[in-house]
């Protein structure tokens, strides 16, 4: 039998999930308003991989998660079959992050693979909920001075990574989590338009 107090956790556990899907939808609905820059940078970089190019992306944590997503799909494959692109997670190599930290320190972990790895014309997507990670906004700097295109998608700004890219895309919410869900249905949005952009047929 259910007691009375099982019943009241059971209503609380639902009340706060109920608040986070409640505060995902909210955040959601907002960041409609972004999607014109997406479809803006999603054309941008299919014509910087179908000439060759590289998309580098870096991120702490979750971030780096989201960013390891965001390659994933270009080197694999989004929804439909493409040709692999050429993508890089700059965590990924477990082996230089922790070298380059041990040796310069980790306010450089992703610049220096930035300067090794990205070329004038290449894009730089730098994620951060926060917006200020050291370590991704020298990263931005570096793909500046490069003469690459660094992007930004952070929490809500302004912020200083932001300011650091050639443009950003924000995501106002109070939570962390959040600001990381709405982050990856961004990604998924950019690979879209991606595909659209090189003519993949669905």
């Amino acid at each position: 039998m259910t007691t009375t107090t099982q019943r009241v956790a059971r209503t609380r556990t639902a009340t706060a999930q109920d608040r986070r899907l409640e505060a995902l939808a909210e955040a959601a609905l907002e960041f409609r308003a972004q999607v014109p820059t997406i479809e803006a940078w999603g054309r941008r970089l299919a014509g910087v991989l179908r000439s060759g190019g590289r998309l580098l992306a870096c991120g702490n944590g979750g971030s780096a998660a989201e960013a390891q997503h965001l390659t994933a799909e270009l080197v694999g494959r989004f929804e439909d079959e493409r040709r692999p692109l050429s993508a890089i997670p700059l965590h990924g190599d477990t082996s230089s992050v922790t070298a380059i930290g041990n040796d310069y320190g980790a306010a450089h972990v992703f610049a220096r693979q930035v300067q090794a790895h990205g070329r004038a014309g290449d894009v730089l997507v730098c994620l951060s909920t926060s917006g200020r990670s050291p370590n991704v906004i020298a990263a931005a700097d570096r793909a500046r001075g490069l003469g690459m295109t660094a992007w930004a998608v952070t929490g809500p700004g302004p912020n200083p990574l932001a300011d650091a890219c050639h443009d950003a895309i924000t995501v106002r919410a109070a939570a962390t989590s959040t600001v990381q869900e709405i982050h990856l249905a961004a990604m998924h949005l950019l690979c879209g338009v991606v595909d659209d952009a090189l003519g993949v047929t669905r």
